[in-house]
């Protein structure tokens, strides 16, 4: 999960007015919150409240971060914009690789790094546009790119644990042609269908963020009831329940068709095109990335405001610039803990887990900025793709 960066030194080309946003840095950390909470609470409000837009929210800081480092509300020209797009490039292919080795190591979650690493790459020839093309490819693909998906994965096979891709699929051209279709269609985070998240933080990314915070609130929101208001308006009010009844078999109690509806994996069936007007969690429909979209605005231009407290909103801003170690980190840590022990210690106590992930990322992540300042990951990041950069550049 990365965005997983645009932390103190975003680019030394970039005007010094737009280098530091602390906003986006808190926004990040409450992502990170979102995403701790996703993987180690199973059921309750909090895990209806952060399952799948904590993820998305990410995918839009991410956007935002690619248009500050290739030069913000002026896009670079020239030699400039091609050392920004080596830069994004090199991350994109690291970001990659690290996470195939988390899948392959199992971590107990769906690890979203590999599908970031793609949506990176394909951002790269994007970097000249401006705001308004970004938001218009942000839109068009949030509508057609659901309506490609469900034409296309009929007739493939579909995992139902969800879809992780790990070094296992390069050894076969079957495990090529997995990995292919996996990442971008089939997979937790398929790539057609997170795009749209990308393109908006990219669109976002080439504003003036400071002086439209308060309009991002408001399209936000209007975004989010576009998005789950027109979601519960067709199934509830024009039939679509109806319909999703009537595919059940005879005899289901009408509570399954919540399940189904709940237990998506990055996609939804393709039995029936009224899969489609849901807005659940990792569904990837039209209405859930139009919904999840506004609701990352919405806090983004929240946290813009509160950029005021930056001193109280340390801790959180600090998890939020070492954002790809915390991540990396807290899969580590569950990993270390193992799913059976990790599972008794929710049975008996829901939170407990993720107020010790969230209290030790602040305690260490604060610590390590003050005495260090970028992260582990971060300084690895920037280190392997800032001389290739230059060298584009010069």
């Amino acid at each position: 999960m990365t965005t997983i960066e645009h932390t103190e030194r975003i680019s030394t080309e970039l005007p010094a007015k737009t280098a530091r946003l602390v906003g986006l840095d808190v926004a990040r950390g409450l992502a990170v919150f979102g995403m701790f909470a996703a993987h180690t609470i199973p059921v309750g409000w909090l895990h209806d409240l952060v399952s799948g837009r904590a993820a998305a929210l990410f995918a839009v800081l991410a956007g935002v971060s690619i248009a500050l480092m290739s030069g913000g509300a002026t896009p670079f020209a020239g030699a400039r914009r091609g050392g920004s797009r080596m830069r994004i490039a090199i991350r994109a292919v690291l970001l990659f690789l690290l996470g195939l080795a988390l899948s392959t190591l199992h971590a107990p979650a769906m690890v979203i790094l590999a599908f970031y690493g793609v949506l990176f790459l394909l951002s790269v020839p994007l970097l000249r546009l401006r705001t308004q093309a970004l938001a218009m490819l942000a839109a068009a693909f949030a509508v057609g790119g659901p309506l490609l998906s469900f034409v296309l994965r009929q007739g493939i096979e579909m995992d139902e644990m969800g879809y992780h891709p790990t070094f296992a699929e390069f050894t076969s051209v079957a495990g090529l042609w997995k990995l292919c279709h996996g990442l971008l269609l089939t997979g937790a985070y398929p790539v057609l269908t997170w795009l749209p998240f990308l393109l908006a933080g990219m669109a976002l990314g080439r504003l003036e963020l400071r002086a439209v915070r308060g309009r991002l609130i408001a399209i936000g929101i209007g975004l989010g009831v576009l998005g789950y208001g027109g979601s519960w308006l067709a199934l509830n009010v024009f039939g679509g329940r109806e319909h999703l009844l009537s595919l059940m078999p005879p005899g289901m109690p009408p509570q399954m068709i919540d399940m189904v509806l709940s237990s998506a994996l990055g996609t939804v069936p393709t039995h029936d095109p009224v899969f489609l007007l849901t807005a659940s969690a990792h569904s990837g429909t039209p209405f859930e990335i139009v919904g999840a979209s506004g609701v990352a605005i919405a806090v983004i231009g929240l946290c813009l405001f509160g950029e005021r407290l930056r001193g109280v909103l340390v801790p959180i801003s600090s998890v939020g610039a070492l954002a790809l170690t915390a991540y990396v980190g807290h899969l580590l840590a569950l990993k270390a803990v193992g799913s059976d022990r990790l599972g008794q210690v929710i049975s008996e106590h829901l939170y407990l887990p993720w107020l010790v992930l969230v209290a030790a990322a602040m305690l260490i992540t604060t610590t390590w900025r003050r005495i260090l300042g970028r992260g582990p990951l971060e300084w690895a990041l920037h280190r392997a793709s800032a001389w290739p950069a230059r060298l584009v550049s010069r």
